[in-house]
């Protein structure tokens, strides 16, 4: 039987100038009171182009650490609590927007009610359209980031607008792209070409690569805006493929380059950021015989889809000058087997994409990630 679950999200809102044309709406959904979580490099963008357009807000949150830590969490929400906020506005990454969601999580907890949640992402990852989220959890013996899925906290109200993403550090921005391809590829994996999850997801990871694939080398994007390089309607562009990549995600689940990403991030600290420009391609690759045809959808040509997408995503990897390996960062080699165990114990349906023999599959596939 067909099936698409569907979000509680009221409104997306896109194009240019949708900050200041949209934000003085949002009291038409609900959101009253709002508090803005976001972190100190965005201020000025909140000054600048969030606070003059929002009425009777009650105050910023900034003390948000990557990968969300559980104690990070709990301080916004009794933030949220002293200034008895009514919603939240995420101004920010997957991030900000998965401690909105805790926070509003955890509200519900300790008040019966979930705090709605405004989105103005500043990347491309597509958090700004799902109910999930990760918390890191600090207090045991081994970090280690758990996810959830609750629907109520999914974004009410989400603002698309290339302002948000024209400051946005260049590798942030393109390594976040390349999570949103990954949205498209995992998302494959329980559903048929003919889903709409496949239908959108064709279109986004389209947009994706035709706007990376001409981006220049080295500039930040304000660079290649000035030089003519790069248009706010291909950061638009880039806005759009991330929400069509991610335009379903409650009729899909993670798979195998997230569940390590998650551990790579979450236990080892790596960037949430480059992780699926480590692991997309070469999951890819390892799981082609799971996917079999499926990811024809996102890659037309015939048979070979597998191999043909993992060698785009790797090809644009490189020319971004994007992370590639575990090894540009710090974590050594011996704790391969660490991130084995996490996955095995913790995300064995995902391992089991690999076919027969999956643990040691797994481990020849960390040593390529390596």
């Amino acid at each position: 039987m067909n099936h698409l679950n569907c979000l509680p999200q009221d409104a997306v809102f896109w194009g240019e100038n949708t900050l200041a044309t949209a934000l003085p709406r949002i009291a038409d959904f609900g959101i009253e009171r709002p508090i803005v979580f976001t972190v100190e490099p965005l201020e000025a963008l909140v000054r600048d182009h969030v606070e003059p357009h929002l009425n009777r807000s009650v105050g910023n949150f900034l003390d948000l650490p990557a990968h969300v830590p559980g104690v990070a969490v709990h301080a916004a929400l009794e933030a949220c609590l002293r200034s008895n906020a009514g919603a939240i506005v995420g101004v920010g990454g997957g991030s900000v927007l998965d401690a909105a969601k805790a926070v509003s999580h955890l509200h519900h907890g300790r008040t019966g009610r979930h705090l709605p949640i405004v989105a103005l992402p500043t990347t491309l990852s597509g958090s700004e359209f799902s109910h999930y989220f990760g918390i890191t959890e600090t207090g045991g013996p081994q970090k280690f980031k758990r996810s959830y899925a609750v629907r109520e906290t999914t974004p009410k109200v989400v603002l698309i607008d290339p302002l948000l993403v024209r400051g946005t550090p260049r590798a942030l921005l393109l390594s976040s792209a390349i999570k949103g391809i990954d949205h498209a590829v995992e998302g494959m994996r329980k559903v048929m070409p003919s889903h709409p999850h496949a239908i959108m997801a064709a279109s986004g990871v389209d947009r994706f690569l035709r706007v990376i694939e001409k981006w220049p080398a080295r500039l930040e994007t304000r660079q290649a805006i000035e030089a003519g390089l790069v248009t706010d309607d291909d950061l638009l562009q880039l806005q759009l493929g991330a929400w069509q990549c991610y335009f379903s995600p409650a009729s899909v689940i993670y798979g195998l380059s997230h569940r390590i990403g998650h551990i790579l991030g979450g236990t080892f600290g790596l960037p949430h950021s480059a992780t699926s420009c480590i692991t997309l391609a070469p999951v890819i690759r390892a799981c082609a015989a799971f996917y079999g045809d499926k990811l024809e959808a996102l890659s037309p040509g015939g048979p070979g889809a597998a191999e043909r997408l993992a060698a785009r995503i790797a090809a644009a990897v490189a020319a971004l000058g994007l992370p590639s390996r575990v090894s540009d960062f710090d974590l050594d080699r011996a704790r391969l087997p660490e991130v084995a165990a996490l996955l095995e114990a913790n995300y064995p349906d995902e391992v089991a994409d690999l076919g027969d023999d999956a643990p040691a599959r797994l481990d020849a596939l960390l040593e390529r990630l390596w």
